[in-house]
């Protein structure tokens, strides 16, 4: 990787991770906040934990199409703005209705796709793949640090000074991205005038773009809907306490590494990316096959998350690099919109079925539902086409 290459990854996962920190770091404990708000119900902080990923899908494509138009950095600052926006309204509200707005308008600044497409203009097709992977560990990283952190600041600062906490890492990202994060050689220039929906159009009719999208949905579902209940399994049946998660975590994610690292290198080496592709969601299945009947045992338990995060950690890194390859400058943007509307749709349907399933059958029937949704999943794509170089040419096409 180039010096330009480096200093990007860096320095985007950095704002990607300050981006998604203070967001998990609500996961464990939103819901023990219900006294904390006036006209408070269990079903209403439901919506306010979930309302986030609806309102984060609905605006991923068009603020991806507006980074295809103004370019990544300034729709990054917006979005960036209006997070903070929402943790401020969060953060003042003493009513549930309040609190379910401010985590709508943190949602409402929607980025991923235009960081994706950033991280994209900025790297190699050779390095691409490496450059998303380490944006995806950073999101896993943040993910398990949050963990730890929740529950601990939760403790000193209480829900406010978390969504407090939310806007001074906001700034924060907002000044890596504009001091320390290279921007584009040169930026499209043909789509100043109005937004193009014929591109949209192109996009999701796709038919192998719609096979990335269906797999990003679902391993985000599959992902929220055990961190339902896998907390809930260390803590109760494998008898861990809650300040020692972080280490599960932590050590989970680590040996992962010995899945997702020989996939990347293999996959790009011996141009095996989809026996790779397929394998990981193998993996995935078979991890929600064994959490179903062994999670009520340490080993067994940590075993089957190590094989669920090293497939998923892959597809992390492995569908964003497939979705820019294969798409061109101008609708690059509105392509990775469109992939991460997919992701933010799976999170919130998986963290609603997830908690509805734990509610109505216990802990054992989320991950059969995931393994459910893991057999429809790989059914559904090995039907689709896999010829990305089809896809690929139809675009270069396009810019003739």
């Amino acid at each position: 990787m180039s010096a330009i290459e480096i200093k990007a990854t860096l320095s985007l996962s950095a704002v990607f991770f300050l981006r998604m920190l203070p967001l998990f770091m609500l996961l464990p404990v939103l819901s023990l906040t219900g006294d904390s708000y006036g006209a408070s119900t269990p079903q209403l902080l439901g919506i306010a934990l979930g309302i986030y990923g609806l309102t984060q899908a609905s605006l991923q494509i068009p603020l991806g199409m507006l980074s295809d138009r103004f370019g990544r950095k300034p729709i990054i600052c917006l979005g960036l703005v209006i997070f903070i926006i929402g943790s401020l309204i969060a953060a003042t509200s003493d009513s549930i209705y309040g609190l379910i707005l401010g985590r709508a308008v943190q949602g409402a600044g929607a980025i991923a796709a235009a960081i994706m497409a950033l991280a994209a203009d900025l790297s190699t097709e050779q390095h691409r793949t490496k450059v998303m992977a380490c944006i995806g560990i950073s999101i896993g990283i943040s993910f398990s640090v949050a963990f730890v952190l929740g529950p601990l600041l939760y403790n000193y600062i209480d829900i406010n000074g978390l969504f407090y906490l939310g806007v001074c890492l906001a700034i924060l990202a907002i000044s890596i991205l504009l001091i320390i994060v290279p921007s584009p050689i040169k930026h499209n220039e043909n789509n100043r005038g109005s937004i193009d929906f014929q591109s949209l159009k192109s996009v999701i009719s796709d038919l192998y773009l719609l096979k990335l999208n269906i797999s990003i949905f679902s391993s985000h579902l599959i992902l929220m809907a055990n961190f339902v209940v896998i907390p809930l399994s260390l803590r109760d049946f494998v008898q861990i306490e809650p300040t020692s998660h972080w280490q599960v975590y932590l050590g989970v994610l680590f040996a992962s590494l010995f899945i997702l690292v020989p996939f990347i290198g293999f996959g790009e080496r011996l141009k095996k990316t989809k026996v790779f592709y397929t394998t990981s969601i193998i993996l995935i299945i078979f991890s929600q096959a064994g959490l179903t009947f062994f999670h009520l045992d340490r080993t067994t338990l940590v075993l089957f998350m190590i094989l669920f995060f090293g497939g998923f950690n892959y597809l992390e890194a492995l569908l964003p690099s497939e979705v820019s390859k294969v798409t061109s400058v101008e609708t690059k943007g509105t392509a990775l919109g469109v992939y991460s509307s997919s992701q933010f749709i799976g999170i919130f349907i998986g963290g609603v079925v997830g908690g509805f399933f734990h509610h109505q059958f216990g802990i054992a029937s989320v991950h059969f539902f995931c393994l459910f949704i893991g057999l429809l999943w790989i059914f559904t794509i090995m039907y689709l086409p896999y010829d990305k170089n089809a896809t690929k040419k139809r675009y270069e096409e396009n810019m003739l």
